[in-house]
């Protein structure tokens, strides 16, 4: 009995951040389950009587911040953002809004596609600790082949990038309020937290699980937004693309000297007149690798351009259930 007490004392306070997009069909379940989770590890002592839970509605445009207003309590808190700032700024906002009032936060999405049960693993690694607690995904049968091959792809092309990420791993993480600390120190505009996290260093480990098939609501992550995410990872985090243009335009020199040579015999020694074809292929060749790399350096331009100006991340209109930290 004075075990049980003395672990009640030091337990860890929690909070978990679950960032939100026009998620009604799917907050009457996540909220129940989620307080219930929080009630049997308060039971069993593994979490603080502290803990709580963080709903983020990233301007959404349905009943979502209706349910989070209704469900506030001193276990469920609520962040509002002004507008739909994306997934990524969300999570950060309620890092942000949160990290100093627990000893840790988990990122989970609305969904809860990801295993709740999972956490209590998680905690259990934290205890021993570690820092950072990556969840990531057994296997991926429950996506289709596209999504499969896509993801594959993305994280195959990200390591030759030479940009560290961790296999199978979206945004299910715990993290210390230590290193979350030094993360609010990152100012970048151009977010992309799968990236940022491994950053950071500290002792990080994973936990691995089968992710469940979405059952209410649709899925806020189309084929354009996890473009999207995948062009922010690459030009956030690595400069190959432009060594790369560097590279294909000294080779193309290399090849225009040679085509110049042979031109140059061919007219001297053999007294052919190159043809149309020899003129206009190169040409449309070389203007399409060109249009490509000032597209890339484009790209890359407009980053500086966005982060320079130093406007906010995003906008916190509304908190219901606890203060803003700022």
């Amino acid at each position: 009995m004075n075990h049980d007490a003395s672990r009640s004392t030091t337990s860890t306070v929690v909070g978990i951040i679950v960032p939100c997009y026009n998620e009604e069909a799917v907050l009457v379940k996540t909220v129940p389950s989620l307080l219930s989770l929080l009630q049997r590890l308060e039971q069993q002592g593994d979490i603080g009587e502290g803990s709580f839970i963080a709903f983020v509605d990233d301007g959404s445009t349905d009943r979502t911040w209706g349910l989070i207003e209704g469900a506030a309590s001193a276990k469920v808190k609520g962040v509002k953002l002004s507008r739909n700032y994306g997934h990524q700024k969300a999570v950060l906002a309620g890092i942000e809004t949160f990290y100093t009032q627990a000893d840790c936060l988990v990122s989970i999405d609305a969904d809860l596609q990801d295993d709740l049960s999972v956490i209590e693993e998680m905690l259990a690694r934290f205890r021993e600790g570690f820092q950072i607690v990556y969840g990531v995904r057994k296997e991926r049968s429950s996506d289709s082949f596209f999504k499969r091959f896509t993801a594959l792809g993305f994280y195959r092309f990200m390591e030759l990038l030479g940009v560290h990420l961790v296999y199978n791993h979206a945004d299910f993480r715990l993290a210390s309020r230590r290193t979350l600390k030094e993360l609010v120190r990152f100012r970048e505009v151009n977010l992309f937290l799968r990236g940022m996290f491994p950053l950071l260093g500290f002792r990080t480990t994973c936990v691995v699980y089968d992710r469940q098939k979405r059952t209410e609501g649709e899925s806020k992550y189309p084929l354009s937004k996890m473009l999207s995410l995948a062009w922010d990872g690459v030009t956030s985090f690595s400069i190959k693309p432009l060594r790369l243009i560097s590279a294909m335009g000294f080779s193309l020199f290399l090849i225009c000297l040679l085509l110049c040579g042979y031109a140059l015999y061919s007219y001297l020694a053999l007294g052919a007149v190159p043809g149309w074809s020899s003129i206009v292929l190169p040409m449309y060749f070389l203007g399409g690798i060109q249009l490509l790399g000032i597209g890339i350096i484009g790209e890359y331009i407009g980053k500086i351009y966005s982060e320079v100006k130093q406007r906010p991340r995003f906008i916190v209109e509304e908190v219901v259930g606890g203060e803003r930290v700022d």
